[in-house]
């Protein structure tokens, strides 16, 4: 037998095994013209560029999507991001969006929590609730995921720094849900190399930082296997100016440091590797993010296999989640970010996306509504269910375009792993300041380009109208953060301080030591220790990071 037809051979009976787990959604699909749609299309000749750059669906290097049967047997996870204000408000939010169709919760917290800062800090001031929401204690946290059964409900977690710290609320949410931590499903984002790139919401140096992330690695191996522990984000280094080369060249590079670093510690690969997760940018460019994702998907998956021996198949499988380009919304006419939103979506769902989340057609000037967060929802629900792009498999392999596109993009990506190979790696890049200056050149470029009207956005720079700002956008109560600051307060007058105290004392020894922080984190959040008193002790232990 030849290799392609082993090789097809061998993804149909995958996709007999995958089928019997996750049975696909219809026994024929069809066209609104009742012509079928075929599982897959594939070239008439199959040729050996095929097979080895290409291939098939949940194969090696799956460049065509990580699931034999993708969305024909389950759509993405429509997961979409929300918090504000109080734990209370956010939970009324997670629920209506549950009800509404969302089949997975992704959390916003605010600034101070952000950066390990309780609400009554000084540092907190001004900030409370108002770009996600406050969490400042396991009370916080018992409110924010009130009547959602963590043991039926994925949790994705945007938090960086203190990731540890709200792991191990979650954890101890589950527990008193009756949920045993390895039931629990999410992901926490865990990032801290993209905070120093782009984004700035880092606590300790990048050594500690590293280390706080390799003890998440270890502790979820054991007790929490189902969990992703690291979130490895482009999003926000193309929400900083980033190409979309860029995009993939370092989080990809930022990976790889991760993966070092687990190594390091006496990590072996093929047991932390299968719970990492991406997350991506989409925007405009239709078939430059689509082939992105294939891109990132194949360079990922040859990485692992053949750089670091990884011999898991789980472990070459470059899982993501995506959200729609936050700064290509515009003020100017919002509505037309919903056009926006739509194009970015079918782009990623195209790409092969395991999870997404639609941005509102008002957060160029506020946090969403309730009516623009339902809309965004319902255009993921029209992809999946009315668009017939979910009907086959990879829809745009074998385009002459989006074939040559995904190998530029992989090429051009490459090129720039290896520069920052030279350089000693993604750490050593990013403390000599090298992606942050190729961000910001980059950037400049597409400002220049934009006030030059060589690139077109529609209502800014052309086609524009006289409007007002619009009146109904969701504005945070100025009285939150009293009644937030009176909580937190409340809970240290009803908890037993010895107990805290001893726990915080615990944590103290844990990092000055080499034992896993992880299970101290958690013994002290039990006892309602603060996020800004166990991120305090470790701020006095490690230090902190001000930047370059």
């Amino acid at each position: 037998m030849s290799d392609d037809k082993k090789m097809k051979q061998s993804w149909e009976e995958d996709v007999e095994k995958t089928k019997k787990r996750f049975p696909e959604r219809k026994e024929t699909f069809k066209t609104s013209s009742e012509l079928t749609v075929d599982r897959l299309y594939t070239p008439a000749q199959e040729d050996s560029h095929y097979h080895e750059e290409i291939g098939y669906p949940g194969q090696y290097p799956y460049t065509r999507g990580i699931q034999p049967t993708m969305y024909r047997s389950r759509y993405w996870t429509m997961r979409q991001y929300a918090g504000f204000g109080s734990a209370e408000e956010t939970n009324k939010r997670f629920r209506y969006l549950l009800e509404q169709g969302q089949t997975g919760l992704s959390v916003a917290f605010d600034l101070p929590t952000q950066i390990g800062y309780d609400s009554d800090d000084p540092m907190a001031d001004g900030e409370v609730g108002k770009v996600g929401v406050a969490i400042d204690s396991l009370e916080d946290m018992e409110q924010l995921f009130d009547q959602i059964p963590l043991d039926q409900v994925s949790t994705s977690m945007t938090i960086n720094a203190p990731a540890s710290i709200l792991l191990a609320m979650y954890i101890a949410v589950g527990e008193k849900q009756g949920v045993a931590p390895e039931k629990l499903t999410g992901t926490i984002q865990n990032d801290i190399l993209k905070e120093y790139i782009a984004r700035g919401t880092y606590i300790y140096p990048p050594k500690p930082s590293m280390r706080l992330i390799t003890d998440i690695f270890e502790y979820c191996q054991t007790h929490l296997p189902k969990f992703n522990t690291i979130s490895i984000s482009g999003y926000h280094i193309r929400e900083a100016g980033s190409t979309a080369v860029q995009e993939v060249a370092f989080t990809l590079a930022n990976g790889m440091a991760y993966v070092d670093a687990a190594i390091e510690a006496g990590l072996e690969v093929d047991q932390f590797a299968p719970r990492l997760a991406f997350f991506f940018n989409a925007h405009n460019q239709f078939f430059e993010e689509a082939a992105k994702f294939r891109a990132a998907r194949r360079m990922w998956a040859k990485i692992m296999k053949e750089q670091y021996g990884a011999r898991n198949p789980k472990s070459w499988k470059l899982r993501f989640h995506t959200q729609t380009g936050g700064s290509t919304l515009t003020a100017q006419q919002p509505d037309n970010n919903i056009v926006r939103v739509t194009l970015q979506a079918l782009a990623a769902v195209m790409g092969g996306t395991q999870s997404l989340h639609t941005n509102s057609r008002d957060e160029a000037l506020a946090l969403p509504t309730e009516e623009s967060a339902r809309i965004a929802l319902r255009t993921q629900q029209i992809i999946a269910n009315e668009s017939g792009a979910a009907d086959t498999i990879d829809p745009l392999g074998g385009s002459y375009y989006v074939e040559s596109l995904t190998d530029q993009i992989e090429k051009e990506a490459n090129d720039y792993i290896e520069r920052i190979r030279k350089l000693g790696g993604a750490v050593q890049a990013v403390e000599e300041g090298f992606m942050q200056r190729e961000i910001h050149t980059a950037a400049y470029e597409a400002q220049k380009r934009m006030e030059a009207k060589e690139d077109i956005v529609v209502g800014l720079n052309e086609f524009q109208v006289d409007e007002e700002i619009q009146a109904d956008l969701l504005r945070v109560d100025e009285a939150l953060e009293k009644s937030q600051i009176q909580k937190t307060k409340q809970v240290r007058k009803t908890r037993d301080q010895t107990v805290v105290d001893g726990t915080l004392g615990a944590l103290r020894e844990a990092a000055r030591s080499r034992d896993n922080v992880m299970p101290y984190i958690l013994n002290a959040v039990k006892a309602y220790a603060t996020v800004g008193e166990i991120a305090g002790v470790m701020r006095e232990e490690f230090g902190e990071y001000t930047g370059m």
